[in-house]
């Protein structure tokens, strides 16, 4: 909802809404929000069957492992032409829940994942969808790679998020990625 209402007031009321081509949205997320662009693309998520790590001493876990999710409403924006979503957190176990969704996707995974995103989940994703995603997998990389590059402060502040183990190359590895997620939106939204 808080997207839609986003690109309701980026169209209507904002001050750059003269500028904005409303034919030519599309939507970038990360992880959560990958999982984000998922149910706005139209998928229809099942936690009760995904494969994502939760921890018994989160409420929200025993709320879905014992089958009391409350009825939800998912958000469907069809202004939303294309999808580039990294790692997405994947509660869309079955063709079934995915079987609505048809626009372009540009989908990334890690290969070591992290963060709930476990490694195996991207790439099935990858093979439920109905129209195939245009797929990329990071050799090498945990989820949190594609988080832009920290500055060295916060590194040491934050090195979970911020230091790829192995000697990865997180500035170099941005520089092919911005590439291809700016030629995959250009090319879908000519």
């Amino acid at each position: 909802m808080d997207i839609k209402r986003l690109i309701d007031y980026m169209l209507n009321t904002s001050p750059e809404a003269s500028r904005i081509n409303g034919q030519n949205i599309g939507f970038y997320g990360f992880s959560r929000g990958g999982y984000t662009g998922l149910v706005l693309a139209g998928g229809v998520p099942d936690f009760q069957h995904a494969d994502i790590p939760c921890p018994d001493e989160l409420p929200i876990c025993k709320t879905i492992r014992a089958g009391k999710l409350p009825p939800q409403h998912w958000t469907r924006d069809p202004r939303i032409k294309v999808f580039v979503l990294a790692d997405p957190l994947d509660a869309f176990p079955t063709a079934a829940t995915v079987q609505d969704i048809s626009a372009p996707i540009q989908l990334w995974a890690s290969e070591y994942g992290g963060d709930g995103v476990l490694p195996e989940t991207t790439p099935a994703l990858s093979k439920l969808l109905p129209k195939k995603p245009e797929y990329h997998l990071v050799s090498g990389a945990a989820h949190f790679v594609f988080l832009a590059p920290c500055a060295p402060k916060q590194a040491v502040s934050v090195p979970r998020i911020c230091v790829d183990a192995g000697g990865f190359d997180r500035v170099e590895f941005h520089a092919r990625f911005n590439e291809d997620v700016l030629r995959f939106l250009e090319t879908q939204l000519r």
